[in-house]
């Protein structure tokens, strides 16, 4: 049941009325990047969500836009052939989802304009200069600061106090790994729990690591955003589901799925917001004028079905605190 309807809101977010292109132009082309496979559902959510937000700024595929698809299946080196299929195109605009994709986007080209969304850190990254400003051809939406993960060790030990043994689930591969795992352990000691790194590439790594962790009690789990992650997001959930272990998950498509719960953002909201971005660059912005743009809203949502089959039982202060329960 949703308990409160919050609106992810971004600074400097620009709405603009519908505003259809002119027959007379071309048809603008835009290349689209995604690190899920094209059968996946969570995949096509988040496009009908981009490509809704375009229409109602007037963008219609087959009258005034051409969009070329392109999906990685969470395949590190597909990510980089696609990013460098989709520039030799040369179409109006690249748009990415993540930091792997939108790393191999930039790798591939600096001139097309890049609008990225669920990149963390991007100037540690190097993708921009700065986030007021960012410069050369890439601008858009981050998700999380590192510090979240201390908020996601504070949800764990609320969802299950005897906790005392967190194993953190990330590819190292990704650029925000030591910036997530050195805040969960700093955050640690606060929370009286010991952080165990996971490191896990591929479905067969996540399933060796999360069973070697289980052998030990008073474990639980705490899942970092990343594209092996997201795109294992089944695998995860049955697997600490069938060792009982408690989980965390950044987004709520984990816990929809039968994870317990997930403090995190809106992610549909970021693509929606991406495409107003995209607008203003096909309409002649430049990437690099265009700040990029944080989360401000954040939402808790518990899975209680799966928390009576874990042997948890919730607080009411904890439930009240949620925007969603799913029961």
């Amino acid at each position: 049941m949703r308990r409160r309807n919050l609106v992810l809101g971004f600074a400097a977010t620009v709405s603009a009325p519908l505003a259809w292109a002119q027959s007379s132009e071309p048809a603008k082309h835009v290349g689209v990047l995604l690190e899920y496979a094209e059968e996946d559902p969570e995949g096509q959510r988040r496009l009908t969500a981009f490509k809704d937000t375009l229409r109602s700024y007037g963008w219609i595929e087959s009258r005034n836009l051409q969009i070329d698809y392109r999906f990685a299946g969470g395949d590190p080196n597909r990510i980089r052939a696609l990013a460098h299929q989709l520039a030799s195109l040369n179409p109006d605009l690249l748009f990415g989802s993540g930091a792997p994709v939108t790393a191999a986007l930039q790798g591939a080209t600096r001139t097309i304009p890049i609008v990225f969304v669920q990149a963390s850190d991007p100037v540690g990254a190097g993708l921009v200069a700065n986030l007021a400003r960012p410069g050369g051809n890439v601008t858009g939406f981050t998700n999380f600061e590192y510090a979240m993960a201390g908020k996601w060790l504070e949800t764990l030990r609320a969802l299950a106090p005897n906790i005392t043994r967190v194993l953190a689930l990330q590819n190292p591969a990704n650029f925000g790994w030591p910036g997530y795992t050195n805040a969960a352990s700093t955050a640690a000691k606060a929370f009286d729990v010991e952080v165990t790194l996971g490191p896990v590439r591929d479905g067969a790594e996540i399933e060796q690591t999360v069973g070697a962790f289980a052998m030990a009690p008073n474990g639980g789990i705490m899942v970092l955003p990343d594209t092996t992650t997201s795109v294992n997001r089944a695998l995860i959930v049955e697997s600490t589901r069938g060792h009982l272990l408690p989980a965390v998950y950044p987004f709520r498509f984990f816990v929809t799925e039968g994870g317990l719960a997930c403090y995190g953002i809106d992610v549909l909201e970021i693509f929606r917001h991406a495409g107003s971005y995209v607008d203003r660059i096909l309409r002649g912005e430049k990437a690099g004028d265009l700040p990029i743009q944080a989360p401000t809203k954040f939402e808790l949502i518990v899975n209680l079905k799966t928390a009576k089959a874990l042997g948890l039982t919730i607080s009411p202060t904890l439930l009240a605190r949620a925007e969603e329960v799913i029961e």
